[in-house]
């Protein structure tokens, strides 16, 4: 069945992929509405071979709407994402405004898609360097039982958004940014997220710990995390060490990833053969590479994670999940429309 959707903030980085995402897969889609700030509002915006003029966002923007996919900040969701549940929508929000609420689902469709069934009118997805780490550690839990995670993220300036990007190429291009996104250079550096106040641990960090637990059902979960941003755009890279309560092998683990649904294994030393970045890119899989037994410690490996932060960390994520939405929250949404891979 048809059905009306709404894409807030189509202007940005993220709605234009959602845009692109939508696209790409077979959603049977009647209408579509295209939303923005004030400032953006009367820019036209192509989408299945026709332009469409962006509207400005207001509280009369959802009436009709059966879907809301919304890429915004977490303030401007606070104030939208209920009215245009209200209104009757079903909202994927993009921000972080959402994640850790109460009955409200946070979904990765590879993961807990039974969990977009249980919504209230809002589905929250999660932050992008956490879908890429539950949708590889999902099958080897099932298996083998986590004990413990140790992650360290290497994530690109896109997951700050389009201003993250125009920082590092302005800065490569030995000019200074206009708008800065970051306090430090991001050219040929390395530098931290934000800090909370009073706290040891990133924003970032703290999302991916609470943001795990929740979407693996596991709230007691040892897990700690270093989140690092380098200068690259195309997708971000996990270094993530697990321990496990039964013993385990790399060609166990390899065997159970290989099957696992949107996860692609790329690991053969031999050959020099695993994930970059740049092979992510533009992909909707998650990418797994470097499977190989932690010698300081029993039943643990060690594993690298890669996968497009743009996409599924974020549009082809809320895409998926839409999809879910549509199927009444049955199932799994395993479609991945990206370029080809060899």
């Amino acid at each position: 069945m048809s059905q009306t959707f709404a894409v807030a903030g189509a202007t940005g980085l993220v709605g234009r992929s959602m845009l692109r995402v939508l696209e790409e897969h077979e959603i049977p889609i009647a209408d579509i509405r295209l939303l923005a700030s004030k400032n953006s509002a009367g820019r036209k915006l192509r989408f299945r071979g026709r332009n469409i003029i962006v509207e400005e966002l207001t509280s009369a923007s959802f009436e009709g709407v059966d879907i809301a996919l919304f890429s915004v900040g977490a303030g401007v969701s606070r104030e939208y994402a209920p009215i245009a549940a209200a209104a009757g929508a079903v909202v994927i929000d993009n921000s972080s405004a959402w994640r850790m609420e109460r009955g409200v689902p946070l979904v990765v469709p590879e993961v807990n898609p039974e969990a977009a069934a249980k919504h209230r009118g809002i589905i929250a997805n999660p932050n992008c360097s956490t879908i890429q780490l539950v949708v590889a550690l999902k099958p080897l839990h099932d298996a083998f039982g986590l004990k413990r995670v140790v992650v360290s993220t290497y994530q690109a300036v896109s997951g700050a958004g389009q201003a993250g990007v125009d920082q590092l190429i302005a800065e490569l291009k030995g000019r200074t940014p206009e708008k800065p996104k970051f306090n430090h250079t991001s050219a040929f550096n390395t530098i931290f997220h934000s800090f909370n106040e009073g706290q040891d641990y990133t924003e970032e960090e703290v999302k991916m710990i609470n943001e795990a637990r929740k979407i693996m059902g596991l709230p007691k979960l040892p897990i700690t995390v270093t989140c690092v941003r380098i200068p690259t755009t195309a997708a971000h890279g996990e270094s993530v060490n697990v321990e496990f309560e039964l013993p385990v092998t790399p060609a166990r683990a390899r065997r159970l990833l290989e099957r696992a649904p949107g996860v692609v294994v790329w690991d053969d030393p031999t050959r020099d053969f695993y994930p970059t970045v740049l092979d992510a890119g533009d992909h909707d899989e998650v990418f797994v590479g470097r499977i190989r037994r932690d010698a300081s410690n029993p039943n643990t490996l060690n594993m690298w994670v890669v996968a497009d932060n743009v996409r599924k960390g974020a549009a082809t994520n809320a895409v998926q999940i839409a999809e879910l939405v549509g199927d009444g929250g049955e199932g799994k949404s395993q479609k991945s429309k990206g370029k080809k891979y060899e």
